[in-house]
């Protein structure tokens, strides 16, 4: 299974004048077909951050949704970022710019047709909203950082370029709580869980707060994470150690283990 990653663009996320939303979206949009994110990173409008982000993550195979900073205004630098990314020139798309055209007129020049300008060999991705495209290149899809258009563009993506990427079920989660015991005490058998089932993922949250106590949670396909549950708590039953099970997707509260 491809990792699917998100690009969230834009200096108003990282000096609080917005709040991104696009990361519970995609959680819960990729969720209805069995997948989830496997990263998410937050960018500002810095074109030599963006530029080497972009250059990184083209060279993978994952499948990147980018949010933010296609539009026409001087701090909209994704696109240009883009191709010298991909190691491409930008130009002017015909089709773009025909949308463009149809939607603005006489106003479309001399700023708004810049939303024409994509690298090089991008393919459109269509704006149901206001019709500005958005542009695919290669397995990178970059839209708007207004949701409204964002969304509906990312499942039209996600609709005719992978139809069939999908799960029979997403993965799932244990958990369980265990108080009074030393992370350090867990180590021995967590690392023995991870070598027997080394596709799960196995997460240890050390809460403080009376009593402390420790969180371990399971996540993987079913069939796996089951098999690894299994084996974690019957070695934490040989080691004399008492837990209690927990809800894996419940809130967490406060994290405090001093890392």
């Amino acid at each position: 299974m491809r990792r699917i990653g998100l690009l969230i663009i834009g200096d108003e996320l990282l000096d609080g004048r917005r709040q991104d939303r696009h990361l519970a979206h995609m959680i819960e949009a990729l969720g209805g077909r069995g997948l989830e994110p496997a990263w998410c990173l937050v960018c500002g409008d810095d074109p030599g951050l963006l530029t080497d982000t972009l250059r990184r993550t083209l060279e993978t195979s994952d499948i990147v949704f980018c949010f933010g900073g296609i539009g026409a205004t001087p701090d909209d630098c994704t696109r240009e970022c883009a191709a010298h990314a991909a190691g491409v020139g930008l130009c002017r798309h015909p089709a773009a710019a025909t949308l463009i055209e149809s939607r603005f007129g006489e106003a479309a020049y001399p700023y708004r047709i810049r939303m024409a300008d994509l690298p090089d060999g991008a393919q459109l991705i269509p704006n149901p909203v206001n019709q500005i495209p958005g542009f695919s290149l290669g397995d990178h899809h970059f839209v708007p950082g207004f949701p409204q258009m964002a969304w509906p563009m990312v499942d039209w993506v996600l609709t005719t370029h992978y139809p069939t990427l999908r799960r029979p079920a997403r993965p799932v989660s244990y958990a369980l709580r265990i108080e009074r015991t030393p992370e350090s005490e867990l180590i021995p058998i967590m690392e023995q869980v991870l070598t027997q089932h080394p596709t799960i993922k196995l997460s240890s949250l050390p809460h403080i707060g009376e009593p402390p106590h420790i969180e371990l949670a399971v996540r993987g396909e079913p069939i796996d994470a089951g098999a690894a549950w299994a084996r974690l708590t019957g070695a934490l039953s040989a080691a004399g150690i008492g837990y209690m099970t927990t809800d894996a997707d419940r809130p967490r509260g406060e994290v405090g283990d001093g890392r």
